[in-house]
């Protein structure tokens, strides 16, 4: 279903919520570390510890997330996350003594990271067919916006008001939640209220026995690796291997989330021009391939060319981003059952999770033994994971595979038509 602009119903709140969370987030992202050792007064040693052992144990929200996506709906989840997650900006201000402030991460992390998830299932919920496509290329984009204004507005803030500055920083974070909120009360999905089936008690077993799901959910773990290059690899390859000043990492971050906000719309209505979302993830993973292998080579270039191949693979590696995203998540939450639709996008989310996590260890292993080694292994990674996208073609749902349009397209399985349910018929 479409309203007269041809948006989905629901579509102004839940674009309105995100577009106010990313400035939040955007706002103490790149002054974390420093923003919670001026918050708490705990040493900065203290606080990167208490941070990854919070992200760590905060994995564990992601299933909890997923069933209760399945048992409540994905509205009235995400609401709540947004309200754990304003609460614990409000409370860190209280966390100056270790407990409080390792209770008030974990709880703070463990909303985050359940996030994602309860989103993509949101989307599934309003959307189908290519509109599922352009909302997840919409929210890519609207996410890159708010967070380079939130990092602009925060640093202003810091700028101006030095330790009250990161104060301020803190409250109005916790405030954009509690709005975001707001928006995400008057969301009405049409089809949360879908019935409970025998499929969806029980749970997490027919995740794992559904080996074409863990095939894409393996794709997109060699995939993700690479999404974790440009904070993690790139600005130190650049120092270490070039003698580049650190500071270089602005611009090229600058670069990327401009190119991610505002070429994020028309790079996905590109992509929806082609029928398979596994070809287009899978090009998108070839793309980020071929960033990485010239990368490696970067090192034979004449040094006073070095900046500009750094800026140009850049431009590469963000086009490879722009068309993998879009399409990957919707054909994550496509090929997902609707009645456990929240339990399989979990399990998706878990290897977002598990990248992100093992990317700093890895790259700076690699780092170790050769420059180039780490960007040989994502290239390898990124191709691998677009020839399990292509295998796992035949095997995915019909309607996950194919970008169908709005009135011909089959529904997501599980989803009920009148007065009969459609066929579950793989991709031919």
């Amino acid at each position: 279903m479409k309203t007269k602009d041809g948006r989905v119903p629901g579509e102004r709140n839940l674009i309105s919520g995100m577009l106010v969370d990313a400035v939040g987030t955007g706002m103490y992202v790149p002054f974390s570390l420093v923003f919670f050792q001026r918050i708490t007064g705990l040493p900065l040693s203290t606080i990167g510890a208490v941070l990854t052992v919070a992200g760590l144990l905060a994995m564990g929200s992601m299933p909890v997330g997923g069933w209760a996506v399945d048992r409540f709906g994905a509205r009235p989840v995400r609401l709540t996350l947004y309200l754990i997650r304003g609460l614990g900006f409000l409370a860190f201000p209280l966390g100056t003594t270790l407990p409080v402030f390792a209770l008030v991460a974990t709880l703070t992390a463990a909303g985050a990271q359940a996030f994602p998830a309860t989103q993509q299932a949101l989307i599934g919920e309003l959307a189908q067919g290519e509109h599922r496509d352009r909302l997840m290329a919409l929210a890519r984009s609207i996410n890159n916006a708010g967070l380079g204004v939130g990092g602009l507005l925060a640093a202003g803030l810091v700028q101006l008001g030095g330790d009250q500055g990161f104060l301020a920083v803190a409250w109005l974070n916790a405030t954009t939640f509690f709005v975001a909120a707001l928006f995400a009360l008057r969301i009405r999905s049409p089809h949360s209220s879908r019935s409970r089936t025998g499929r969806q008690r029980s749970g997490y077993r027919a995740v794992l026995r559904d080996r074409p799901y863990a095939g894409l959910t393996l794709a997109n773990f060699l995939i993700a690796l690479g999404y974790s290059a440009l904070s993690v690899l790139l600005p130190v390859y650049a120092v270490n291997q070039f003698g580049l000043p650190a500071s270089v990492a602005g611009p090229l971050f600058a670069v990327n989330t401009a190119l991610c906000a505002f070429a994020g719309v028309p790079v996905g209505r590109l992509g929806r021009r082609f029928a398979r979302r596994t070809r287009v993830a899978a090009v998108g993973a070839l793309v980020f391939a071929t960033a990485f292998l010239g990368y490696a080579l970067l090192g034979g270039m004449p040094r006073q060319g070095v900046m500009v191949g750094l800026v140009g693979l850049l431009i590469l590696y963000t086009i490879g981003e722009l068309v993998h995203s879009p399409s990957a998540g919707a054909l994550s939450v496509s090929a997902a059952p609707a009645e456990t639709r929240g339990r399989y996008l979990a399990t998706y989310q878990l290897s977002w999770a598990l990248s992100q996590t093992l990317a700093p260890s890895l790259f700076t292993g690699l780092l170790v033994v050769d420059g180039r080694l780490p960007w040989l292994v994502l290239a390898a990674s990124s191709t691998a994971g677009a020839i399990v996208l292509l295998a796992l073609e035949r095997r995915l749902p019909a309607e996950a595979v194919y970008t169908a349009t709005v009135g011909a397209m089959p529904l997501t399985r599980g989803e009920v038509t009148e007065p009969k349910r459609l066929s579950r018929g793989r991709a031919g």
